[in-house]
């Protein structure tokens, strides 16, 4: 609206000017003389300007009839092409003048306009592979998605464009939610320019997100071989490719091709926690416990998990405290200063019953990082070092609110994560997820039984505990301290 405004004042204005110029060569003296021939003509000054536009015009027009009798001259000497190629010339210049305005326009974001463009230089041009591919990127800029569609369709019948007409339907259909139809597409498209950075890009997507581990593979390794990724990129990406391929196989109960997949994927990213966890699970299950706990004791120094720990519990599940404290000296000598293994080291001496070794393994962690877990660590210390109630209640009332420390988190969109995955269950984003601490902490779980899981030796929830086999008498003691009777909390204690 206000562009149309601004061409109107624009016009009145050029309009104005030459109306105010023609006055002031009519009221101006003088004028122009020509003599010829013993003829001599006087013109007064707008008759000048008038004769010299109207030369002007006559030369162009000359120059027209001149090129047009060259090319009489020329078909008449045996170009049948003469006359042919001099009209063509005239709409090729139409017709790229119209293309030019109507991509200028489509840039503006005038899609209307673009559209007119080009249906214009189509019927000078008859070039569809200009001008279809204008008007499909019209159509979509103006939200008409079923004539984009229909242009696009018109791009599949010529070779040099069928993959933009591909693309173009792809997009279509991935805005519309058609996923099963944009995967087929995925891999026309993959299939006519496997180089295509974009395409290969959307077929992984695509791929990973309807579980096609192998497929997602072979995608991933066409984008290392034409250099689309980092080979460090690949060998990490593959790796968890290879470790979702393992869970589906595992599913199946396809045990052996389960344990070989777990295994290469530990092997291409020893860092990557679910694949060591997987790996070192099918290692026990067929009697190979050392290899097992060389995978957990790598991984472990690269990220301590609590993950890593609850399967290196699983190596020996029929253990005592005091063996279990002796075997996970292979872990917590690693990354002593890490809070995972403070904790681990903690919550072992607790199942051993030694509560002061407890308190020096966790040290101020429950101050400088409090967690809803080291601060129920802090209150099984105080309630087996026979500490007062009040203390106690204190410990596990902060517990309750306390953030829940580490989980997986997903780097794109934030989304807190109950356990790994490779696709990002919120933003689908691929390898995304990374096991550090909330941007905004969360609120630790409400039930006291649901934090003390490590401690009383119940199965563990899989995300931050190990099962271990401990008397549980102080543990369920400090669990409802906070809502028995003082009195009745006092004789518990002493006893």
């Amino acid at each position: 609206m206000l562009l149309s405004l601004v061409k109107i004042v624009i016009f009145f204005v050029i309009v104005a000017a030459l109306a105010y110029g023609g006055v002031l060569l009519l009221e101006s003296d003088g004028g122009l003389q020509l003599a010829f021939g013993g003829y001599e003509i006087a013109l007064g000054p707008l008759q000048a300007v008038i004769a010299f536009v109207a030369l002007l015009v006559a030369l162009w027009i000359i120059m027209k009839v001149i090129g047009l009798a060259l090319a009489v001259v020329k078909f008449l000497l045996g170009d049948e092409t003469a006359l042919s190629r001099y009209f063509d010339r005239n709409r090729e210049r139409k017709g790229f003048e119209a293309l030019a305005d109507g991509m200028l326009a489509l840039a503006s974001g005038e899609g209307r306009v673009a559209m007119s463009k080009a249906a214009k230089a189509e019927k000078y041009l008859r070039k569809p592979e200009l001008t279809n591919l204008l008007t499909a990127q019209a159509a979509e800029a103006v939200g008409d998605k079923r004539k984009a569609e229909e242009t696009y369709k018109r791009l599949l019948s010529d070779d040099r464009t069928r993959f933009v007409g591909v693309r173009g339907i792809l997009k279509q259909r991935l805005d519309a939610g058609d996923t099963d139809t944009a995967l087929k597409l995925a891999e026309k498209a993959f299939a006519i320019k496997p180089k295509h950075v974009e395409t290969q890009d959307v077929l992984l997507k695509l791929q990973a997100d309807k579980g096609d581990w192998s497929a997602a593979r072979r995608t991933l390794s066409a984008k290392l071989k034409h250099g689309a990724i980092p080979r460090d990129v690949h060998k990490r990406r593959d790796a968890v490719l290879a470790l979702s391929e393992a869970k589906g196989i595992l599913d199946d109960g396809a045990s052996i091709e389960a344990r070989e997949a777990a295994i290469e994927a530990n092997k291409k990213s020893p860092d990557l926690i679910p694949a060591a966890v997987m790996a070192a699970d099918n290692l026990v299950q067929n009697g190979n416990s050392k290899q097992a706990t060389r995978i957990l004791k790598k991984a472990w120094q690269v990220q301590p998990h609590p993950d890593l720990a609850a399967a290196f519990a699983r190596i020996e599940p029929d253990e005592t405290p005091a063996q279990r404290l002796k075997r996970f000296g292979a872990l917590t000598k690693a990354n002593t200063g890490d809070p995972e293994t403070k904790m681990l080291l903690a919550e072992l001496q607790i199942a051993n019953e030694d509560f002061p070794a407890a308190r020096r393994a966790l040290g101020d962690l429950a101050e400088i990082n409090p967690t809803s877990r080291s601060l129920t660590i802090m209150a099984a210390v105080e309630r087996g070092e026979g500490g007062s109630d009040v203390v106690v209640r204190g410990w596990l009332t902060r517990a309750l609110t306390a953030p829940r420390g580490p989980q997986w988190i997903c780097d794109n969109c934030n989304t807190v994560h109950t356990e790994w995955a490779p696709v990002c269950g919120n933003c689908s984003g691929f390898d995304t997820l990374s096991w550090r601490q909330p941007s905004q902490s969360e609120v630790a779980m409400p039930a006291g039984t649901e934090m003390l899981p490590m401690i009383v030796g119940a199965p563990a929830s899989a995300d931050n505990v190990v099962s271990v086999d401990v008397d549980t008498a102080d543990v369920v003691d400090a669990e409802i301290v906070a809502d028995a009777p003082s009195e009745t909390q006092d004789s518990d204690a002493k006893k």
